[in-house]
């Protein structure tokens, strides 16, 4: 089962309802120019909305539908003349009756012929206003171009150069003729002549339907925009233009660098799309329903098939709850089986796999389908590599996609698990059963508290029993546990409903091994592994390793630094100075980009079992101006919040400074 992660007429996100909306628009108003924005970020569906609105107007003989993808064209040629010409050839491929108005169709290549000029003349400027070079503009190219070939020098390229000379004379129309010089009126000629294109090809309303334009580089979006907007007051023409909005306003700022000081980069780009952009559609991200609803579908699709009636059944019910999801809810276990009947066994492991994973995975994503789709795919390929290696049965899905959860979105946390499991003998993280002990008496202790403030009134004795579970879990606290309860990401990630404390942890890892090994001190560091134990010797033996240690290159500098942490705070025994510190303080000394890292450590040791060592011995080594000062307010707080002794020791060394300046 392997999610496509690419556009579909299959609505999975009820985002048929903005493509309805947008084809009600066009269908309004089919004579008048119009330009709609599908805006949304990378992988919230515009294409798939796009594709939707394609599939809309298939059968109505009066509307052409044209796509245009911006990235695929890019480096191809101008990308305004690439869209202009596509336009206009596309419209006579699917129109085959303008083969019979000659003269029409001539005409019409003859204005972008006018375009391809600026590339012909070597960067002759055409401008945003215009994108039409005038005839003198034309004829300063023709000398231009004459004096390149009588240089001797450049008589290699003649031929080339003759053959575009040509080109452009033959452009050039005597006096009388009847084309005018005047930049607005050559605007309103081409316009004229496109419009008796459509006249000819018997189409009531064009939609140009363009994608991909925040994947190309800033030129070729802004060319392709400048485009659009020679069409913009064409009738019977109507641009849906799929992209990012924040993309694009990059892209304004790239191509305009040099801003009036009046008006901010921001304020431009702003104003220069919705100038463009007439009626603006955003794609919203999925809620925390609508992802669970999406994963289940996703799943289920997978297992049964798009076409599958039954999974169809299903998609209809799912659209019926998103129309209202925040009354609605998840697919639940019953509506699932209504729908698919004898097939509903087939859909367990999706359901339970969307109830655990939804919450978290809704954050991680902020609600965008192409992450999840890829998260998804990755978590299945893992779980088919371990039954191809013959360890299947040792990896749950969702302690997999738990694991997963931490790997992609909060990695340190996943680094910190996979180390501690890996070095255990029986692949367990005591800290991680811990973490998940103390975020579910958490959770149990805010339901207890509302069901005692509920008007039926609940009783007050929940309470009691969830606070001395989390009670528990403080009186043991470790360094490493007191980090992640620190954290809001860390203790949600926790209370999703899997645990996985109390699992053997290493087939998971194993299975991960395309990120990391995480198996062994020697696999990880290779050459390193050596250097950190050295770093564990006595307080003279590692004095005389900084030459050794300047050598290390800045990256090898900051893996030995945190595999020494790691195994620092894992000790867990901080009322005397633990082994390694002293390395680590050489260590920074030979590398002092790791200042910043040092006060991190220190600040995250337990003040509690902290003892008076911790708060002298660095003065040699943290001289930023910035990690010293930080220092002195971790002392500051040591002599507030610390125990007795971290009190009293950090009061004398703050004094001793004080009365030293």
């Amino acid at each position: 089962m392997i999610l496509a992660d690419n556009e579909t007429k299959v609505d999975l996100l009820n985002n048929e309802a903005i493509a309805a909306t947008i084809i009600k628009l066009l269908r309004d108003r089919p004579d008048q120019p119009v330009t709609v924005g599908v805006h949304g970020d990378w992988g919230a569906g515009k294409s798939s909305v796009l594709e939707m609105i394609e599939a809309g107007f298939e059968g109505e003989a009066k509307v052409l539908c044209l796509k245009f993808n911006g990235w695929r064209f890019q480096g191809f040629e101008d990308a305004k003349i690439a869209l202009i010409e596509g336009i206009v050839t596309g419209l006579i491929e699917k129109r085959p009756a303008l083969t019979r108005a000659g003269e029409t169709v001539k005409d019409i290549f003859r204005r972008i012929d006018w375009l391809k000029l600026a590339k012909k003349g070597g960067g002759l400027a055409f401008t945003a206003f215009t994108g039409i070079p005038t005839p003198d503009q034309i004829q300063a190219v023709v000398s231009t171009l004459e004096s390149f070939v009588a240089d001797p020098a450049k008589l290699a390229t003649k031929d080339n150069v003759e053959a575009a000379i040509d080109g452009v004379k033959g452009l050039l129309k005597p006096k009388g003729e009847g084309d005018s010089t005047n930049v607005p009126e050559q605007i309103n000629a081409f316009r004229k002549a496109f419009d008796d294109l459509l006249e000819k090809a018997g189409v009531g309303q064009l939609v140009v339907l363009i994608d991909d334009l925040d994947r190309c580089l800033p030129d070729t979006a802004i060319e392709t925009l400048e485009a659009v907007r020679l069409f913009v007051f064409t009738s019977r023409t109507a641009f849906v233009v799929a992209a990012d909005e924040a993309m694009i306003e990059y892209a304004v700022r790239k191509h305009f660098p040099d801003l009036p000081d009046t008006t901010g980069p921001q304020t431009y780009a702003r104003n220069y799309l919705e100038k463009l952009i007439q009626v603006p559609f955003r794609i919203p991200a999925l809620g925390d329903t609508e992802t669970r609803i999406y994963v289940t579908l996703l799943l289920v699709g997978a297992e049964l098939g798009d076409n599958d009636p039954a999974f169809n059944t299903l998609i209809g019910v799912a659209r019926e709850r998103l129309k209202r999801p925040w009354t609605s809810g998840a697919l639940d276990a019953a509506s699932v089986r209504t729908a698919l009947g004898d097939k509903a066994s087939r859909a367990n492991n999706a359901l339970a796999l969307s109830d655990q994973i939804g919450p978290i995975l809704t954050s991680g994503t902020k609600g965008n389908p192409r992450q999840i789709k890829r998260f998804l795919n990755t978590l299945v390929l893992r779980q088919r590599t371990a039954e191809a290696r013959g360890f299947g049965d040792d990896v749950k899905l969702p302690v997999l996609a738990k694991l997963m959860l931490a790997e992609r979105f909060i990695p340190r946390l996943f680094d910190q698990i996979a180390a501690a499991a890996a070095a255990a003998p029986d692949g367990k993280c005591p800290d991680l059963a811990a973490l998940e002990a103390a975020a579910t008496a958490k959770e149990e202790t805010k339901r207890a508290a509302k069901a005692d403030k509920a008007p039926s009134g609940g009783k007050s004795g929940d309470t009691a029993k969830a606070a001395p579970k989390l009670e528990a879990v403080k009186a043991t606290e470790s360094a490493l546990l007191s980090e992640w309860l620190s954290s809001p990401a860390i203790k949600a990630w926790a209370a999703v409903p899997t645990a996985i404390g109390d699992e053997d942890l290493r087939p998971y890892l194993f299975v991960a091994k395309d990120r990391k090994d995480y198996f062994g001190a020697a696999s990880v560091l290779g050459h390193l592994a050596a250097v950190v134990e050295q770093l564990f010797g006595g307080k003279f033996a590692v004095q005389g390793l900084e030459p050794d240690l300047k050598r290390l290159a800045p990256p090898e500098a900051a893996q030995v630094f945190e595999a020494v942490r790691g195994r620092i705070v894992g000790g867990d025994s901080f009322d005397t100075e633990p082994p390694g510190t002293a390395g680590l303080a050489i260590l920074v000394k030979a590398h002092p980009t790791l200042q910043g890292n040092l006060v991190d450590f220190l600040d995250a040791l337990p003040r509690d079992r902290l003892g008076p060592w911790v708060c002298s011995g660095w003065e040699g080594v943290l001289k930023d101006p910035d990690a010293a000062q930080r220092f002195d307010r971790l002392l500051q707080a040591w002599g507030k919040d610390g125990g007795a002794m971290l009190k009293a020791a950090a009061t004398g060394v703050l004094r001793t400074r004080q009365g030293s300046r």
